[in-house]
């Protein structure tokens, strides 16, 4: 095993698919060949039974999620007992009955969840910021470690899918993201990791243009080349258009067909009215 863990699992995380519970318990027994990987079957079908009719805000199954961080979790090398409690770190918003995962999983794992729920990024210990550099294997970590495994877990994948969430969330979870949980994931020895929060919130700061944001801007430009009394009445009418489009592509097209088409209007509209009537 490379001296430094890799955080995004490039095994059970593929673009626009999540991770199965067979990939999961794959990567488990990567890291852990030996062990019992009945307690993870286990909290998977608890997972599903608790989350069971909740969605994400982009209508996926919360399970989903339960899964993807799960898998970031493994990837890491972390031992089974912290895959089970990252798949279940969000059962306390279910009906879950308080006591049932200590009395399933063991009061271990139960403290485990309900400290990657009230431990604040800013108060993990230097201890715990040495996941990935030269650790044996198998991982054996301390509880600060698993906590921060999960909860830097539980931001990229909620990284991930930002764009589900309200443009004020995106930019102040963002901000964080870049200004403390990146460089917390770099320092803990988690580079990729660290690189791809930094990348996603840079991006959610920093949009590009979209052909969206292009399209109606180049048409306001392209109204300027008609006469001045007309360019009110084209710019109204050309974004309306606009308006009823329903993709990127299909309003590209049109702001192409419009550049190409402008000059040979603004001749038409600037020729002389006694030209017209000729």
């Amino acid at each position: 095993m490379s001296a430094k863990r890799r955080l995004a699992p490039r095994v059970v995380t593929r673009p626009g698919a999540a991770p199965s519970l067979g990939s999961l318990l794959a990567v488990v027994r990567t890291h852990h060949p030996v062990a019992d990987l009945s307690l993870v079957q286990q909290a998977h079908d608890e997972a599903a039974l608790w989350h069971a009719g909740q969605t994400r805000r982009s209508g996926a199954p919360f399970l989903t999620h339960c899964l993807a961080v799960a898998a970031i979790v493994a990837d890491v090398g972390m031992p089974p007992a912290v895959v089970c409690a990252a798949l279940l770190h969000d059962i306390e918003d279910t009906n879950c009955p308080p006591r049932r995962v200590a009395e399933y999983f063991g009061h271990e794992t139960a403290d485990l969840i309900s400290a990657v729920r009230t431990t604040r990024l800013d108060e993990i210990p230097p201890s715990a910021l040495r996941i990935g550099n030269a650790r044996p294997a198998p991982l054996q970590p301390t509880r600060e470690e698993a906590v921060l495994a999960i909860r830097l877990a539980d931001r990229l994948h909620n990284m991930r899918t930002i764009k589900f969430v309200a443009p004020a969330r995106q930019h102040r979870v963002a901000r964080e993201t870049l200004e403390l949980v990146a460089p917390l994931a770099k320092a803990a020895g988690l580079a990729d990791v660290g690189r791809e929060l930094h990348d996603i919130s840079s991006a959610v700061l920093r949009p590009t243009v979209s052909a969206w944001a292009v399209t109606p801007r180049l048409l306001t430009v392209l109204t300027l080349l008609l006469p001045a009394a007309q360019r009110a009445r084209w710019h109204e009418e050309w974004n309306a258009e606009l308006g009823t489009l329903p993709t990127r592509r299909a309003r590209t097209h049109f702001t192409a067909r419009i550049l190409l088409s402008t000059p040979r209007l603004t001749l038409t509209l600037r020729r002389p009215a006694s030209l017209e009537r000729r």
